[in-house]
Formats: C-alpha cells, sequence, structure tokens
C-alpha cells in the first residue's frame, strides 16, 4: 500500500505552536481523505523548531468506485423539476434516466450515478493546498512582494520549501503535484542550518527521517526530549547533583532545537543567598535552562543546565560562558529586587495598591483588599481560624503585587509574599496564607490545610465572584476571561476537602455587602453556577450528574458538603433493589397525577383522608400507613443530617407502593375514592421530596 510523506519547512515556529500544529496537520489531511472515501493504516505527524511532517501509511492507490442511485420526480412531473433532476444527477436527457413503480405513488424516474474511483495523487493534489492556505495557526503572517496582494499565503513565519511524495514501498514514489504561493512541491529538504546546511533529497519516509537524522535533525519531538532529559540526568549525575525537573520547560526547549546538545553551566555561589524559587524563575525565564540540586538535598546548587543547537568545536565552552554571562546579569539584578524589597515592610507597601484598578466597576486592589480582610474575619470561626490572623493574613495577602521581584516574575505572587512576611516576623499562619490563598488553581492542584489559609483562600474566591455576578460580567460559553469557574471549582474543594459546613447564600451576601453601594449579586443565579460547577467535579469524581440536580432542586441546598453526602447517600440508595423499584413507582405515580391533574385543571396535594383509605382496599389502607410512617422518619433522619436512614425510610415504601398498583384502581368510579387515591399518589411524591426531587433522576 502506499504512503504520503509531506513536510511543510519555513522558518522557525514558536515551540509553544509546534505540538498543535502537527495534530492539526494531521487532523486535517486525514480528516480531508476519509471524507472523500480514502481509508489509511495508520499516521504520525512531526514537528520540529524548521518543519512540520506527516507520514500517512497504507493508502489505497486509487478510490474505489461509487455507484449511487438517485430517485427524482414522478413521470408526468413539471419540466423544472425534470431539469433540476437532470443536472443534479449531471444527466443530458431523460434517456439516461430509467423509470420505476412505487405501488402507492406510480412511476417515478431514476438516475443510476456511477462515479469511477480518483487517483489517490489527484485527490491529495486537490486537498493539500487548500489545507496549507487555511491552516488554523493562533498567528501568522504575510511576507514579500506577494504579501501586499489580496489572498496571498499567510503561514506562522515565511515558508521556503514543500516536500510532497506518494507511492508503495516498492516502487519510486512520485512527487504529488501541489503549487502554494508560487512554491511546487518536491523531493528537497535541508537538514541543520548550521551543521548540515546543503540540500537533502527525499522520496520516501523511511529515507527522509534517516538522511535528517544524518544532517544533524531529530524529526520526532519525543525523542528530543528523551535526549535532552536523561543527556541532562547524566551530566548532573557525573558531578553529583540532581536535575531539577521541568516537565513544562522540557517541552518548550525541546521545540528550541532541531539537534539537541546539553552543556552544564554555573554562577557565584553568592547568589544562593536568594530565594530558590528566584534563582528557577530568572534562569528558567531568561534563559530557558534547568536548575539543579545539590545531590541528595533539597538546596540548589550554583550551577545550570543549558541546551544548545550546536556541536562546537569547542565542546560548547563558547555557548556556555555566553549563558553564564546572562544568568549572571540576571542574577544580579534578582539579588537587587530581593535586597530593595526586604527593606520595606509589607504593610508599608499597601498604599501603593489604593492606585492600581483592580476593575474599573468593582474598584482598586486597596478596596478589594478591604473587602477580602473584612469577610476573612467573618470567614474565620467557620473554618476554625483565628479572626485576627485570617484578617492580618488577607491585609497582607496582595502586597508582594508591589515588590520589585514580583513584578519581574508575576508568577512568583504569594511565594514572595509569605518569604517577605517570615522575615518580619509575621505569625506562621499568616506566612502560609500568603502563598496559599490563591490555591488551588486547578483540580489537581494542593488545597490548603491550614485553617488561616483557608479563610482567606475562600474570601478571596468569595469576593471574586459576589463582584463580577454584581456587574453581569459572567462566564459565556467557552470563554471565562477572570477565571470565575476556576475561582468556583476553588470554593468547591475548599468545602468538601476540608469538610466545611457553609451556607453559601449566607457568605455570598456578606461578600456582596462589601461591595459598598454597588448592584448586588443574584446569590440564587450564582448558587445555580456553583450547583453546575459542582456537577463537573463530582462527575470527574464518578457521581451522577442527575443525582446532584436532584438534591438541588430542593430548597435551601447551599451547604455544599451536605449536598454531596445526600447525593453519596442517595445514589446507594438507588443501586439497591428497592431504590430502583421505588423510583420506576414514583415515575408511574408522578406521570398519572400529571395527567389527572391537567385533565381536572387542578392539583391533587390535600392531605389524604385517612379514614376514607382505611375503608378502601388493603393495599390502600397499606401504602397511607406507610406514607404517614416513612414521611415522618425520613423528615426526622434529614433533621439529623442521617441521609443513609432518611433512604432506608423510603425503602420501606416499595412493596406498599407495589402492592397498590398492582390491586388498586386509581380512576376510581367513585369520585371521592378517585381523589383521595390521587392525594395519596400525591404524598408519595411529597414523601420522596424529603430527600431528592425524584423527577430530576434519570431511569
Amino acid at each position: 500500500m502506499p504512503d504520503l510523506l509531506l513536510e511543510l519547512r519555513s522558518e522557525e515556529i514558536p515551540a509553544r505552536m509546534q505540538r498543535r500544529a502537527a495534530e492539526d496537520l494531521k487532523k486535517l489531511v486525514t480528516d480531508a481523505l476519509v471524507a472523500r472515501g480514502f481509508l489509511y493504516e495508520g499516521a504520525r505527524a512531526f514537528s520540529t523548531p524548521r518543519r512540520l511532517a506527516l507520514h500517512i501509511a497504507g493508502l489505497p492507490a486509487r478510490g474505489e468506485a461509487v455507484r449511487e442511485e438517485r430517485r427524482g420526480p414522478r413521470v408526468g412531473a413539471p419540466e423544472a423539476a425534470v431539469q433540476g433532476f437532470l443536472k443534479g444527477a449531471g444527466l443530458t436527457s431523460l434517456d439516461r434516466a430509467t423509470t420505476v413503480t412505487d405501488p402507492k405513488k406510480g412511476e417515478f424516474y431514476l438516475a443510476v450515478i456511477e462515479r469511477p474511483g480518483r487517483e489517490t495523487l489527484d485527490v491529495l493534489a486537490e486537498l493539500l493546498p487548500e489545507i496549507v492556505k487555511s491552516f488554523p495557526w493562533p498567528k501568522s503572517m504575510r511576507w514579500g512582494a506577494a504579501s501586499a496582494e489580496p489572498g496571498s499565503l499567510r503561514w506562522v513565519r515565511p515558508l521556503q520549501s514543500i516536500v510532497a511524495t506518494f507511492g508503495p514501498e516498492t516502487e519510486t514514489p512520485e512527487v504529488v503535484p501541489v503549487s502554494v504561493a508560487g512554491i511546487a512541491a518536491g523531493t528537497v529538504t535541508y537538514g541543520h542550518r548550521f551543521l548540515a546546511p546543503e540540500a537533502i533529497e527525499v522520496r520516501r519516509f523511511d529515507d527522509y527521517i534517516q538522511a535528517l537524522e544524518r544532517a544533524r535533525v531529530v524529526l520526532d519531538p519525543e525523542r528530543r526530549k528523551d535526549v535532552i532529559l536523561h543527556d541532562a540526568r547524566d551530566l548532573a549525575f557525573a558531578r553529583g547533583l540532581d536535575l531539577v525537573e521541568d516537565e513544562g520547560l522540557l517541552e518548550e526547549v525541546s521545540g528550541l532545537v532541531e539537534w539537541p546538545v546539553v552543556l552544564m553551566g554555573s554562577f557565584d555561589a553568592s547568589f544562593l543567598d536568594i530565594p530558590a524559587e528566584a534563582i528557577r524563575a530568572t534562569i528558567r525565564a531568561n534563559q530557558k535552562c534547568f536548575v539543579l540540586r545539590k545531590g541528595g538535598s533539597e538546596d540548589l546548587a550554583p550551577a545550570f543546565i543549558l541546551v544548545s543547537n550546536l556541536v562546537a568545536t569547542d565542546g560548547g565552552q563558547a555557548i556556555t560562558a555566553g549563558n553564564e554571562r546572562v544568568v549572571r546579569a540576571r542574577l544580579s539584578d534578582a539579588k537587587f529586587f530581593w535586597e530593595t524589597d526586604k527593606a520595606t515592610r509589607l504593610e508599608d507597601r499597601l498604599p501603593k495598591l489604593d492606585s492600581i484598578v483592580f476593575h474599573e466597576k468593582l474598584g482598586t486592589q486597596g478596596e478589594r483588599i478591604a473587602r477580602i480582610a473584612a469577610l476573612a474575619k467573618d470567614l474565620a470561626p467557620l473554618v476554625g481560624a483565628d479572626p485576627a490572623l485570617a484578617e492580618r493574613a488577607a491585609r497582607l495577602a496582595k502586597a508582594d503585587l508591589v515588590t520589585e521581584m514580583v513584578g519581574e516574575f508575576p508568577e512568583l505572587q504569594g511565594l514572595m509574599g509569605r518569604k517577605y512576611a517570615a522575615l518580619q516576623g509575621e505569625h506562621d499562619s499568616v506566612c502560609a496564607a500568603i502563598e496559599e490563598h490563591y490555591k488551588p488553581l486547578g483540580p489537581s492542584d494542593r488545597v490548603p490545610t491550614d485553617p488561616v489559609s483557608i479563610a482567606v483562600a475562600l474570601a478571596d474566591k468569595l469576593d471574586t465572584l459576589a463582584g463580577f455576578w454584581a456587574i453581569d460580567e459572567k462566564p459565556t460559553g467557552s470563554k471565562d476571561p477572570f477565571a470565575l469557574r476556576r475561582a468556583a471549582l476553588g470554593v468547591i474543594r475548599l468545602i468538601l476537602d476540608g469538610g466545611l459546613r457553609l451556607r453559601l447564600l449566607e457568605q455570598v451576601g456578606a461578600a456582596d455587602r462589601g461591595l459598598a453601594g454597588r448592584a448586588g449579586a443574584d446569590a440564587r443565579d450564582l448558587l445555580g453556577f456553583f450547583a453546575d460547577r459542582l456537577k463537573v467535579y463530582l462527575r470527574d469524581q464518578g457521581a451522577r450528574h442527575d443525582l446532584i440536580d436532584a438534591v438541588f432542586a430542593l430548597p435551601g441546598q447551599d451547604d455544599l458538603l451536605m449536598v454531596v453526602r445526600r447525593v453519596e447517600a442517595l445514589g446507594q440508595f438507588l443501586d439497591t433493589e428497592d431504590g430502583k423499584n421505588l423510583l420506576a413507582g414514583y415515575k408511574r405515580a408522578a406521570n398519572i397525577l400529571r395527567i389527572e391533574e391537567k385533565k381536572d385543571g387542578r392539583a391533587y396535594d390535600a392531605a389524604p383522608d385517612a379514614a376514607l383509605a382505611a375503608a378502601g382496599e388493603p393495599a390502600e389502607r397499606a401504602l397511607a400507613e406507610a406514607l404517614a410512617k416513612a414521611r415522618e422518619t425520613a423528615s426526622a433522619s434529614i433533621a439529623r443530617e442521617d441521609f443513609a436512614g432518611a433512604m432506608q425510610a423510603l425503602s420501606t415504601l416499595r412493596a406498599p407502593v407495589d402492592a397498590f398498583f398492582q390491586d388498586v384502581t386509581v380512576n376510581a368510579p367513585d369520585a371521592k375514592l378517585r381523589e383521595n387515591r390521587l392525594a395519596l399518589l400525591n404524598a408519595l411524591r411529597a414523601a420522596t421530596r424529603e430527600v431528592a426531587e425524584f423527577a430530576k433522576i434519570e431511569g
């Protein structure tokens, strides 16, 4: 079976775009082929700083012939309908159509359309230029004289050559006749820009990947990552050091080099007085280098790993020296920032925050800090924290935003605040809260455990949510510019992981009061947003979304911890035979009630007449007695927050409900009897509402 080799070579592609671009190229080409009926055995895409490559194995040399029957209008139909049918079927006259007889509708025209299979080479020549021209780069450019012309090619960086070949392994592949913006496809590519700048001729994928290797290009980004990681580990081990691994940096660096060469540089040990996180941020952000630890220790070593794209004749000495000069200059700046920041107490920086606008409709950072501090103080007793410490931590939590170090490295916010707070002798819980109040930043991030940290983290997130709800800046679709979904998930995880009992409506109200005259948030709408986020979170944990809806549908469900416990108990109950059968009985009762209430134009929500039920059928009497007892027991269990007990009380209804539907006619001829039996069904509906809104439960 023939294979396709495609390479799009350009100037340097930004590292952050390479992996997505390779995936897009693979998807666009394979989807286009499949849509045209061309199936394949396998496909792989690759990227380097200067090229995207695609290999598709097992394509047919020719597509299969297509036979299609297209039904037309009835014989004798208007001429316009006949001509439309002929045009759509590609026929020149009715002589080329046949007629078929439908026993019910009479005679119809029928066109049999047969299309021979197309050559795969022709199909590739048709689809590849369109894919290149419409490629979805996040950012792209035009270049050269052609850039002034409308519709000129846009690419991430100037496109320089195209390799496109197609053919079986046993024959010389053909060049796909593709031309884009004056660049014709061929069999010539180039290797490493400096180490092997000569032209290379390639025909098939196996030749291509080997030729690139000889020309100092590692095509597979995963292999480049593997080379960098293992060489860095080995080099560090040889010096008695440990590599501080960084997957994000490794991904980025592998996209900066085609032939990775790992080297080690060093810096003056005096710079180790700077916090390790600042050293790492400096070396990572400015030089894309990895830091090292002393062997078997958490302490940083005065050395770093760099990745070069060159095999230097001097063994990399000049490259290493150049990086060392830049690292030394950057660390000198970081040391200056550190020493300067230490000279000013955090509280003395707070006035600067009064001049920084958080949001034009929500005031300054200073105003926001005042709100968070008040809310944290109120929340503290509810989470087991000292109110004074919570208020102090909230006051200082954002002060490091105006330090030199965080100004240079925003990713260090919170962490530097903790270090500055520790230096000025703040309580340990205050120091921890300054760093941890941003957490959790995502579903896999750590949740704070210190009560002061929890109080400040909750206050920060609740203020954010209430504020943006108040000004109607809510997430829409995939857009969430203020990370409100993350904030809500953070509140949920703080509550659930900490086992906290909080009434969210009360806390949103408290956050609203801090907005000082601004329109308050719609607390119910915000609670619905929390419910949606909770569904996403619990669904990831394996819970059913319909059970969450069923519990949230009850009034007053703003205690998330109790919602989750009730959902868990409800799920366990519905997994039993009693639960499944009771749900089925409920659905049947609800359907009957809905039909009869609509027909009669009234609700049967009055309490059943016990005497009338007692005088009726035995199954009717048994259900009335069971409902009264079960509802009372379930209600008492819910009041004790014994959700398992409430479910157990409902389980006693299974047998009497089954017997009622088996032995009793609901729509009895006697009007009073019928009305009382409908009231019994409503009582069943009311009893289940003690634990959840069963109407929301699927199945």
